[in-house]
């Protein structure tokens, strides 16, 4: 078929040129801004001479012709009458400017948007630290005669520094993302982060974990640092972003460059650490007081909900708190009766390996070979421990897969709480876990495939199709 002929029908199964906005082109595809994606013929477009694929994406129908053909292709559209043939960016600006969905696929898009770039990192570091965390449990240590203390410790702090940096500096990470996003300077970003880990300031798992205390300024703002925060950090870049840029505006073009970051590092500075921290601090001794009378309650109702919501929380980046119950947990039960228990690991390993069923269903169903990649390699951080990179560069993203985890996670739980399963240790979950259930190794397991399972039959069948990665 001539490219004139091929042209001509690819326009009239758009819906004809009263359906098109615009048209442009990438190195592979024809991208087609629409009024009414109902009027697509898509069979039909699919049928079509030398067309490779298509799937609408970011307001737009992209029709995959290859390099060098959709060239010709592209040539031979904007060639008819009434066709209004763009360049790549002047579309990217009608993209903008006509946004997709509603408010809260916006929002969930956008999160994903900030922590999309941040995942392979938390996939690797994820991946060390499950590792880590498995290699130096003293019941592996000793299948080869050791113990931790024959480990080099100038060896065991280089690895501290391989797992811990990324989550250490986290709050960095996404507030670099997030002004990227938004449309500020970066570099302000990575300063505002870093300020909010600032060595000064006491460590966020040490305070929750009653190491330190925070510092108290006016009489009555918690001050503490937000190693491993995400919520906090988004929305410094957030309102940071918008801040530079009006200022941007604002201040007369002499004084920018001195005026506008001073400004914009003075007052995100002061809101970070004097309103957004303190709130979330707050936050946490709420979700503490409501955790430990959640965990009193009988018939598995404890696991059902702390399985079901546990990652709810990790999102909201407030989970530290619960390092501080553990630890109360074991030490209450080593007092009482000479033996540690933590009951709420088990919960949390419910929750985890749910969102590990969730992520390992979306790479087995879809047909995005990026986000197959994506979804096999977080899946398997997701089973030493680490769910981060799953939640937020593919569960979180397209919103079903998240609620099947949380389901899959209430399940598992309340198994869990059925099963009586409780951990000699913590800090370790899903497989690393294993560990800390070598008394009622069966049950754990169980309760595992349990979660996995419900989360990864839920996802597979109604909670996630090829058709959310054109929405997003």
């Amino acid at each position: 078929m001539e490219f004139k002929n091929i042209a001509e029908s690819v326009v009239a199964n758009l819906g004809g040129i009263e359906n098109i906005n615009s048209i442009a082109h990438c190195a592979t595809r024809l991208r087609v801004m629409v009024r009414d994606e109902a009027k697509i013929n898509k069979e039909a477009i699919e049928n079509t001479d030398k067309v490779m694929g298509a799937f609408f994406n970011s307001g737009q129908y992209q029709i995959i012709f290859g390099t060098g053909t959709v060239n010709k292709v592209y040539e031979a559209v904007a060639q008819i009458p009434g066709i209004n043939a763009v360049t790549k960016s002047e579309q990217k600006e009608e993209v903008a400017a006509k946004p997709q969905g509603n408010a809260f696929q916006r929002v969930v898009r956008t999160f994903g948007d900030v922590f999309v770039p941040i995942i392979p990192v938390l996939v690797a570091t994820g991946l060390f630290m499950g590792l880590r965390g498995l290699v130096t449990r003293p019941e592996i240590l000793g299948l080869f005669g050791m113990t931790k203390d024959m480990i080099s410790p100038n060896f065991l702090q280089w690895t501290e520094i391989l797992t811990d940096t990324a989550f250490a500096f986290l709050p960095a990470l996404v507030a670099w993302s997030s002004f990227k996003v938004f449309g500020g300077n970066p570099v302000l970003g990575i300063v505002l982060g870093l300020m909010m880990v600032h060595p000064s300031l006491p460590n966020a798992y040490d305070v929750a974990a009653g190491r330190s205390e925070a510092l108290t300024f006016f009489g009555f703002i918690p001050v503490v640092g937000y190693q491993g925060t995400v919520i906090p950090a988004f929305i410094v870049g957030f309102v940071g972003a918008k801040l530079e840029k009006w200022l941007h505006k604002k201040v007369p073009d002499t004084f920018d460059l001195l005026v506008t970051p001073f400004l914009t590092l003075l007052v995100m500075s002061i809101l970070g650490l004097f309103a957004i921290g303190p709130v979330f601090h707050s936050l946490e001794i709420v979700v503490l007081t409501a955790t430990e009378w959640i965990l009193g309650l009988p018939f598995g109702l404890a696991g059902l909900i702390i399985g079901g919501l546990q990652q709810v929380i990790v999102v909201t980046g407030i989970h530290h708190i619960f390092n501080f119950l553990e630890v109360q947990l074991i030490s209450n039960s080593e007092q009482a009766t000479g033996v540690a228990a933590n009951p709420f690991n088990a919960f949390l390993t419910a929750a985890t390996a749910a969102q590990a069923g969730a992520i390992f269903a979306v790479g087995r169903k879809t047909t995005n070979a990026k986000l197959k990649a994506l979804s096999f390699s977080a899946g398997i951080s997701c089973l030493l421990g680490i769910t981060e990179p799953a939640i937020f560069g593919v569960n979180l993203r397209y919103g079903k897969p998240f609620i099947m985890g949380l389901i899959g996670g209430a399940v598992g739980g309340f198994a869990a709480g059925l099963l009586n399963l409780s951990a000699t240790g913590m800090s370790i979950t899903v497989l690393p876990g294993t560990l800390l259930y070598l008394n009622q190794l069966l049950p754990y397991l169980l309760m595992m495939a349990i979660s996995f399972g419900v989360a990864f039959v839920l996802t597979y069948t109604i909670g996630f199709n090829d058709e959310m990665t054109a929405n997003n």
